[in-house]
């Protein structure tokens, strides 16, 4: 693994920490503390998500535009301007403009950090985007468990901590990736229109791609919202159902050895990782709308889990070899606000499929949904397969 790429997962883990620092205990503020219903609270959770979407999509193209090193100092500086007004204001209107500014601050630094993955590390293909999804794993579990240390003395703590963090990441930005990025020397020839006509078809593939990817994460985030509670009606305490995802943070660190043997002899090509990963998730639904009992769930979890650690890396990854010279950071954009558009509105769509007809009809749905984004993956190269030999069948 080259160097420099060890300096994107320094800084990716910093980050995601800081962020992890608040967002779990989001909810628990604005209603606990702040008095607010847990409808208005979902409704703010959703401009956070929302404001995420069109950071991912400016950030991308702040990377196309400017490189990775100036896109990414943008958007700390702009995390930062709103992890400091926390500190001083949290009361419920500036805590909910400030929240919605971070998510989008917090959404311009993610593609620009996949496209730059991508490009220090081109011929490790799967492998650098894979380190910087592993790095965000780290990110979470250690801030998640830090965030709950301190809000248990005060919970200005945690924006304090959360601006710490940011602070420190942007100094690692600031004097780590000024030369980390070959984009800023990029290209006029992003607007030629010949170049345009050509990537064409690449970009038809990368939407049909990002359809199947939001479909998956509609699902996933079913596991923390409706199933989250089916484990409730079901018996299973709250420390039980955390534990879930200790297991699911623990096995996708200490998995990795075995993941890249997998991955080395029997799923080399990125797009057969997305197709095995999401009749995993089948497997990982089917087994939890049969479980009665904590065991079940747990097995259900840890299926989930291999078959994330299989397609979001992959995703990531196809985009990067899809998209043409100079739009690296667009394509990485695109890919993650469609991740952020899952989170956005599974819980939504999951929480009225129950509330509407009931936790069995959801199980279904998401299953039949999981069988058209599988379609979806196997047919979404289709037209360029036709037209040329190209890398989304290139082994990663």
């Amino acid at each position: 693994m080259p160097k420099h790429l060890w300096l994107l997962i320094i800084g990716m883990m910093i980050n995601v920490t800081g962020a992890s620092f608040l967002w779990p205990l989001n909810t628990v503020y604005i209603h606990d503390h702040l008095g607010k219903t847990l409808t208005l609270a979902g409704l703010v959770l959703m401009g956070n998500e929302g404001a995420g979407v069109i950071g991912n999509l400016v950030g991308g193209y702040l990377f196309d535009k400017v490189g990775g090193y100036r896109a990414i100092l943008i958007g700390i500086t702009i995390t930062l301007f709103s992890s400091v007004g926390l500190i001083f204001y949290h009361s419920f209107y500036p805590y909910m403009f400030f929240l919605i500014i971070l998510g989008f601050g917090s959404g311009m630094v993610f593609p620009a950090m996949y496209a730059m993955a991508g490009m220090i590390w081109k011929e490790g293909g799967r492998k650098a985007y894979n380190a910087i999804y592993v790095a965000q794993n780290v990110g979470v579990a250690v801030g998640a468990a830090a965030g709950g240390l301190l809000a248990s003395f005060d919970f200005t703590w945690i924006f304090v901590g959360n601006t710490l963090m940011f602070v420190s990441f942007f100094f690692v930005a600031f004097f780590g990736y000024r030369h980390l990025s070959d984009a800023d020397t990029i290209v006029s020839s992003v607007l030629d229109e010949r170049l345009t006509i050509k990537s064409k078809p690449h970009f038809n593939a990368l939407i049909l791609l990002c359809a199947a990817y939001f479909i998956c994460w509609l699902a996933y985030v079913q596991w923390q919202t409706t199933i989250a509670s089916f484990t409730q009606a079901m018996g299973i305490s709250l420390g039980n159902y955390s534990l879930l995802w200790t297991v699911n943070g623990a096995l996708i660190v200490l998995g990795q050895p075995l993941l890249a043997l997998i991955v080395k002899h029997w799923l080399k090509v990125p797009k057969l990782q997305i197709i095995i990963g999401i009749l995993i998730f089948m497997i990982s639904f089917w087994v939890a709308s049969q479980a009665s009992f904590f065991i079940g769930f747990m097995t259900a979890m840890i299926i989930l889990t291999i078959g994330e650690m299989l397609v979001w890396p992959a995703v990531p990854t196809i985009a990067g070899e899809l998209a043409p010279k100079g739009r690296e950071g667009f394509y990485q954009g695109i890919v993650n606000s469609t991740a952020t558009g899952g989170r956005m509105f599974g819980p939504i769509i999951g929480g009225l499929i129950v509330d509407l007809a009931g936790i069995e009809t959801m199980f279904i749905i998401v299953l039949i949904l999981l069988v058209a984004s599988l379609g979806i993956s196997i047919l979404h190269d289709r037209t360029i397969v036709k037209n040329q030999s190209i890398v989304v069948g290139k082994p990663s």
